[in-house]
C-alpha cells in the first residue's frame, strides 16, 4: 500500500492492492502442504505445481466481479518484465500495474523473510534484488518507489520470534 500511495494511486486502487495483497497466494491452497513447507530444494514437478498456484488463484475467483482488477492481479504477480515470469510469461504492459507492484513487494517480502528452505537473506538484500532487476524483471518506477519508501520508513518485518508467546486459538 505504501508503494501505491507514494506511486501516486487513488485510494480506491490502493484498497484493492490491499485485497489483491492479502489474497494473492490464495491458490496455495491447492498444494500440498508437503510441498509449501518442504526443507530441501523442490523437483521440477512439485516447482510446476507451485507455479500452478497463480492460476488456481484466478480460477478461485473467477465469475465474481470486483471493482478492481484482482484476478488479474493474483495470476499476474509472478509476471516479469522481461516475459520470464509465470503463468502466462507476460511482457511489459500487458501487466496490470497492481501486480507489478505485487511482484515486487512480494519479493522482498521472500527474501526478506525466513522460509523453510533457509534463513531471512535481509531486508539490504531483497532490495539489492530487486534493484538488480529493475527495468527488465521488474517495473523500473515500482523498484525505485519500495527501495525509497522502506529506507525512508526504516521498514523491516518481522522477525520469526516477534510473535512468540501470542496466545493463537488450539489447534485440532
Amino acid at each position: 500500500m505504501a508503494i501505491a500511495r507514494a506511486l501516486g494511486l487513488s485510494e480506491q486502487a490502493i484498497e484493492g492492492l490491499y485485497l489483491g495483497g492479502m489474497i494473492h497466494d490464495i491458490g496455495k491452497i491447492a498444494v500440498p502442504a508437503e510441498i509449501l513447507t518442504k526443507p530441501t530444494r523442490l523437483t521440477p514437478i512439485e516447482y510446476q505445481l507451485i507455479q500452478q498456484h497463480a492460476l488456481t488463484g484466478g480460477q478461485i475467483l473467477a465469475g465474481i466481479e470486483f471493482p478492481w482488477p484482482l484476478v488479474d492481479m493474483i495470476v499476474q504477480h509472478h509476471e516479469r518484465l522481461d516475459g520470464s515470469g509465470y503463468p502466462q510469461g507476460l511482457r511489459g504492459e500487458a501487466m496490470v500495474m497492481e501486480a507489478r507492484i505485487l511482484a515486487v513487494a512480494d519479493v522482498v517480502e521472500a527474501m526478506s523473510s525466513r522460509r523453510p528452505y533457509r534463513a531471512a537473506l535481509g531486508m539490504e538484500m531483497a532490495l539489492a534484488e530487486i534493484e538488480q532487476g529493475k527495468g527488465t524483471k521488474y517495473d523500473q518506477q515500482v523498484v525505485e518507489t519500495c527501495a525509497q519508501v522502506i529506507r525512508a520508513c526504516g521498514m523491516q518485518l518481522p522477525e520469526p520470534d516477534a510473535f512468540a508467546g501470542v496466545e493463537t486459538a488450539p489447534q485440532p
